[in-house]
């Protein structure tokens, strides 16, 4: 089993950048595709990115496309996965959550998550 740790929140202005981290440690030998997801408050839970085993393909929500990217380091022992948020919104206040799927691309809904962390866009 795969176990997922966020980090990276934080407190920002609008207009501001953040990254935020997520380090994926358990089942590192399997290869597997990964997301970010976030929920506002009130609000459902949103896809925000994905990424392929391989970094080879991304897709981004309509609302984040051309301000975040998605990235990924295979490492030996540790998959890190990023998200790179420039010119932040406060619609972009949620909390985060790092996904990943059952397989190498991002198909279906992920099958674990992390523990969120929260971003706070102010205006």
């Amino acid at each position: 089993q795969v176990q997922l740790v966020e980090s990276g929140g934080g407190l920002v202005q609008a207009g501001d950048s953040l990254r935020l981290s997520c380090v994926a440690s358990g089942r590192t030998s399997s290869s597997y595709a990964m997301g970010w997801f976030r929920q506002a408050p009130g609000k459902e839970r949103e896809f925000v990115a994905a990424i392929t085993w391989s970094g080879g393909s991304t897709n981004y929500a309509d609302s984040v496309r051309g301000r975040f990217t998605i990235s990924r380091n295979n490492a030996k022992n540790t998959v890190y996965l990023y998200l790179q948020m420039n010119s932040l919104k406060p619609e972009d206040t949620a909390v985060y959550y790092c996904a990943a799927y059952d397989s190498t691309w991002y198909y279906g809904s992920p099958r674990v998550w992390g523990q969120g962390t929260l971003v706070t866009v102010s205006s």
